[in-house]
């Protein structure tokens, strides 16, 4: 869609479009620039200064200029937005097709590990592992649990990066296939363990850890070094620990 008409007429497709289920909203530019870069589908894009914002482009990301002066268009984003991020810009881009994420996700041989987060309950926790996932080049993020990892609070923390790797739900019986490591106090010192490239790495909530159903399907229970005395790390760190141990992204 590359012209919008009026400011009004723009406030009124955003309204009409905001609730559907096959649109996420992007608030913000770094979710907007990112989700362009990994191919999403913008269905409109607005912003209070659409100039500053195509100035924004030209500075941060010359890449997606071209795009972003395309799509954004005027519209008070006060009345459209709970908060305005302070970049003064936010999009509605089209869900990623399930059906081709769950085929990465189970797709063999798999170039990278799979994150499995195991009841969750931090929104932004969430958006800060998908973020750490597409870094690492990881295949996917997948959440069990009653927690939306397409929430828009999720996304946000995610700086529109579920468009760089398979974001989706899944159950006990559904989990992608590959050998299951799953952290635990209890567990092997991962500074002994090489992990491979199609390994499910599963991690506990942020308060109870990994259930005793998923620690029961566990192929390797796998702990992270850790001071005497010290409780925990927050999720986020523990994932990027044990995808910086698996290795990153191939050069």
């Amino acid at each position: 869609m590359s012209d919008y008409g009026s400011a009004d007429e723009t406030v009124r497709r955003w309204r009409e479009a905001v609730g559907r289920e096959d649109l996420v909203l992007l608030d913000g530019f770094h979710a907007l620039k990112h989700a362009l870069r990994f191919g999403a589908r913008i269905q409109m894009a607005v912003a209070d200064d659409p100039d500053g914002v195509r100035a924004l482009a030209r500075g941060l990301a010359p890449d997606v200029e071209a795009d972003v002066a395309r799509l954004v268009r005027a519209a008070p984003l006060k009345g459209l937005l709970p908060r305005v991020h302070p970049t003064g810009v936010a999009a509605l881009a089209v869900r990623p097709d399930r059906d081709a994420g769950r085929a990465a996700l189970a797709a063999a041989p798999r170039v990278a590990p799979v994150v499995v987060l195991d009841n969750p309950r931090n929104l932004g926790n969430v958006g800060a592992v998908v973020r750490l996932a597409a870094g690492f080049g990881a295949t996917g993020v997948v959440t069990r649990g009653d927690l939306d990892p397409w929430h828009p609070n999720v996304v946000r923390a995610g700086a529109g990066l579920h468009y760089a790797t398979v974001v989706d739900t899944v159950t006990l019986e559904t989990l992608p296939p590959g050998p299951l490591y799953a952290l635990d106090p209890e567990g092997e010192d991962i500074r002994t363990l090489t992990l491979p490239d199609d390994a499910l790495l599963a991690f506990g909530s942020e308060r109870h850890g990994i259930s005793p159903e998923l620690r029961a399907r566990a192929d390797h229970l796998v702990s992270l070094p850790m001071r005497p005395q010290v409780s925990s790390y927050n999720l986020a760190t523990s994932v990027a620990m044990a995808l910086f141990h698996w290795g990153g992204p191939k050069a």
